[in-house]
């Protein structure tokens, strides 16, 4: 599936191709082994709760089953499902009796391959910033996240959102700022 968005084949014709001719769980599996990982992490990212991470994750997935057919292709699917999933998780943390949260190692997928003692450096400084990532406000922290893990473009992001493309903008200036300030702040206290 993924293939089929990166090559430019239209993803909502699939869908619907899919739909015509073989049971929808099909469809929602391979939905599931696609971008499942996405979701879970982008639910994790906006509550910083493993258990919530995965009921606002299966949520999404049903919330998306039962509404394959409403799907129109006017973003990609990932976009979609990520909607999906920003609202199931705020719906979320509005019903809940929402408490202290722990605050959880960024979830990551590997990358290229190099030495053990680059990649330790690599993980520790990656990890280091998206625990800085992680103290921001809501607003900062989702842009970040969209914009560095999901590499969503500004227009896919707003869509997410519900924002203009201005105001995604500027949120992640503001963001960047203030990751930058949490650094120097760090660094600051450690010399």
């Amino acid at each position: 599936m993924r293939e089929l968005e990166t090559t430019g084949v239209h993803v909502f014709d699939y869908l619907k191709y899919i739909a015509e001719t073989t049971d929808q769980k099909v469809i929602l599996r391979n939905l599931m082994e696609t971008y499942g990982n996405d979701v879970w992490n982008y639910a994790f990212s906006i509550c910083r709760n493993k258990d919530a991470a995965d009921d606002i994750a299966q949520d999404a997935f049903l919330k998306v089953y039962r509404n394959l057919t409403t799907f129109r292709g006017e973003a990609a699917v990932k976009t979609w499902l990520l909607t999906i999933t920003r609202n199931t998780a705020y719906d979320y943390m509005r019903k809940a009796f929402w408490r202290k949260v722990t605050l959880v190692g960024f979830v990551q997928s590997g990358g290229t391959t190099s030495s053990a003692e680059t990649e330790a450096v690599e993980n520790l400084y990656a990890s280091e910033i998206w625990q800085k990532v992680m103290t921001l406000s809501a607003k900062y922290r989702e842009i970040l996240i969209l914009h560095a893990h999901y590499q969503m473009t500004t227009k896919e992001m707003a869509a997410i959102l519900d924002i203009s493309e201005g105001t995604v903008k500027s949120r992640l200036h503001h963001a960047r700022l203030k990751v930058l300030s949490l650094k120097e702040r760090e660094a600051l206290e450690h010399s």
